[in-house]
């Protein structure tokens, strides 16, 4: 089930994340909690993905490791592009694949850049 995080899971959260090795402040993962722009992923009543948006952007998105390969990542994704229209992401060019997958338009760089528009 996808769903906006609850102020008491950030912990959960922001472990996630940096378990992903993922370089965020958890002051701001707090902020975009309290704004409903971090979307969770729970199974058995435990969070095992989360996407944080700043705006329309996805900020990050982590899968548990154990949860990894089921699709969660891609529903997180899908749930926060139906509820934005468009996002766009940047991110290391070891998840491309992810982000073509989903049908990013990618734009290249030093790391990747890609735009989803979902609205027709």
């Amino acid at each position: 089930m996808i769903r906006e995080a609850r102020s008491e899971e950030f912990l959960a959260v922001v472990r996630l994340l940096e378990g992903a090795l993922l370089e965020i402040d958890p002051e701001d993962v707090r902020g975009a909690i309290d704004r409903g722009d971090v979307l969770v992923a729970e199974e058995d009543e435990r969070v095992r993905g989360a996407l944080v948006l700043e705006e329309s952007h996805v900020e990050s998105v982590a899968v548990r490791r154990r949860a990894r390969g089921r699709g969660i990542g891609s529903a997180l994704v899908r749930a926060a592009a139906d509820r934005e229209g468009t996002l766009t992401a940047e991110f290391d060019p070891e998840v491309r694949e992810f982000y073509e997958s989903l049908g990013f338009e990618m734009r290249r760089g030093e790391r990747c850049r890609g735009r989803l528009n979902e609205r027709r």
